[in-house]
Parts: C-alpha cells; structure tokens; sequence
C-alpha cells in the first residue's frame, strides 16, 4: 500500500479529518454508558424525575452530535476514497496504454479489466472503511479498557484478559482467510478471461461444433469459484459465533464479579450496566475490525504497479 499511498496525498486533509471527527464520535459512544448509569443510580434510585428527564435530554443532544459527526466522517472518508480510487484507476489505465502488444498478451485481457475495475473498487473500500472503521476500532477497544478502570479495576481486569483473546481469535480467521481472497481473485480472472474468449469467439467456437467444450470449461471454472468462495465464507463465518460466545463468557465473569463488588458496597448497579454496555462494544467492534481487513486482497492492486517483465513495468500480481 506504501505504493499507493502517494495517491492519497491530494487528499490529506479529508485523511486526517475523517478519523478525527470518528474519535469525536468514539467520545460520545463512550460517555453514553456513563450517562445511563447516572440515571439509574441517581434519577431512578431516587426516584427523582427531573434528574431523569434532564440526563435524557443530554442522551437526545450527545446522540445528534454523534450523528453529525459521524455523517462529517463519512463525507470526508468517501471524497477520499473515491478520489483516491480514480487516481489509482487512471494511473493503471495509462500504464496499460504504454504495454507491448506482446506483453498485453502474455498478462492478458482478463487480468487487465479485473485490475481496473473489481480491485481498483476493493482498494476505494478498503480505503473508505479504513478511515471510518480501521481507526475507530482501537478508539472503541482501548478507550472502553480505559472507562471500566475509571469505574471499578477489579472489573476492568476481566477486560484486559478478555480484549487480547478476541484479537487472537480475529487475527487467527484473518490469518486463515486473507491468503484465500488472493486465491479468489485469481480464480475470477479465469472467469473474466474465459467469458470475453466465448463472447470474442462465438462465430469461431459454433463454426467448429465447440459448444459443449466450452460451457463445459466455463461451468468448471465457475464451480471452482463458487466452491472456493464458499470456503472462504464457511471460514468468515466462524467469527461472529466465536467472538460471541467470548464475549458472552466474559460478560458472565464480568457480571458476577460487578455483582459481588455491588453486594460489598464498592459498585452502584448503574455502573454494571455501563460495564456490561462497554463488553458489548468491544465485540462488535472487532467483527467491525475484521470485515474491514478482509479487504486487505486489495494489495494486488499495489503489486499491479511494482512487479517488472524485463525492462518494462507492466500490470501484473504475483497470484494469478
């Protein structure tokens, strides 16, 4: 991606704010849990109304302040990313236009129309989720650790045990599953070629009776593709019941240890909410973390502008 980064550096400041107004976001996230737990042990201990009514209204303002900034992040995270994107797309499209004949043919069409449109559109993904979910999963992870040490450390250890345990777990499936979304996108330039050869050749393939050959050949490449997305997905798909079932382990501990230190007189109910709301956080944040990874396969398009055939630069990844 250092390749691609120059791409970027028209769009610095949009790079800079749209994570800035995400932590202004994670603030407020953060502060909601603090406010409920406020409302329990003060308004409603107390059956005091006017303290209920009051923290709500400061609930209804943190969440538009937190939709504002967020929708401010999003628009500074797309004019980025697909700025950036049509960079990059123009940048592959005029390197192509400089290629032999003879090294358009040895890459091939096929890899060529996959470059400039699905991984130029993986790489504005990536881009775009980076800067709205990629750095505000750390925000979210570290910044509720941070919060549940302001309320009780005992509590907060089970987060330091539990945060580390998740990311071994998502790091795991990531490190399983990346190498395959290479492999995919190698088996869907075998699609793309096969399908402008039958569209290309259609008079020739009819004129010599090849019909069968080649929707047989086209289903088998098709079938190769599916099966290996499937395992793929079958591999993706481990993470939300694994993260789950931690994080629901963990909020059993995390309850019952809030529940002894609330019975000792050293936590307020409220506060076992807040803690609870912040575990809560921290797992779907992470599955968060791991989709936006998963588009980690748009490194291809930086291996489109490095790899050399003999003295000429040309488009070529190393998984094809």
């Amino acid at each position: 991606m250092r390749t691609l980064a120059k791409y970027l550096r028209n769009y610095k400041k949009e790079s800079i704010l749209a994570p800035f107004f995400k932590f202004l976001e994670v603030v407020f996230d953060l502060l909601v849990p603090i406010v409920i737990a406020q409302i329990i042990d003060v308004g409603i201990a107390h059956n005091d109304h006017g303290y209920i009514v009051q923290k709500f209204f400061i609930l209804i303002l943190m969440a538009a302040a937190g939709l504002a900034v967020s929708i401010t992040a999003q628009f500074f995270a797309a004019k980025a990313s697909v700025g950036f994107a049509t960079e990059v797309r123009q940048a592959v499209f005029d390197h192509i236009q400089k290629l032999s004949y003879t090294e358009l043919d040895t890459l091939g069409t096929d890899t060529l129309i996959t470059r400039l449109t699905d991984d130029v559109n993986q790489v504005q993904n990536g881009v775009n989720m980076g800067l709205r979910l990629l750095l505000r999963s750390p925000f979210i992870v570290f910044g509720a650790m941070v919060m549940a040490f302001t309320i009780n450390v005992r509590c907060a250890l089970i987060f330091v045990v539990a945060i580390p345990v998740l990311f071994l777990v998502v790091f795991v499936i990531m490190f399983l599953s990346i190498p395959l979304f290479k492999k995919v996108q190698g088996r869907l330039d075998t699609v793309t070629r096969l399908t402008r050869e039958n569209l290309t050749g259609v008079r020739v393939i009819r004129a010599f009776c090849r019909e069968d050959h080649a929707v047989a050949e086209f289903d088998e490449s098709n079938l190769a593709l599916t099966k290996l997305n499937e395992f793929v997905g079958k591999i993706s798909a481990l993470l939300n019941p694994a993260t789950y079932v931690l994080i629901n382990i963990a909020t059993v501990i995390l309850i019952q240890t809030a529940g002894v230190q609330v019975n000792l007189g050293n936590m307020q109910q409220g506060e076992v909410v807040a803690l609870y709301n912040y575990m809560a956080h921290c797992g779907y944040i992470l599955i968060c973390f791991y989709t936006d990874i998963g588009f980690s396969y748009r490194n291809r398009c930086d291996n489109t502008l490095l790899v050399y055939f003999g003295n000429a630069c040309i488009i070529r990844g190393p998984y094809q």
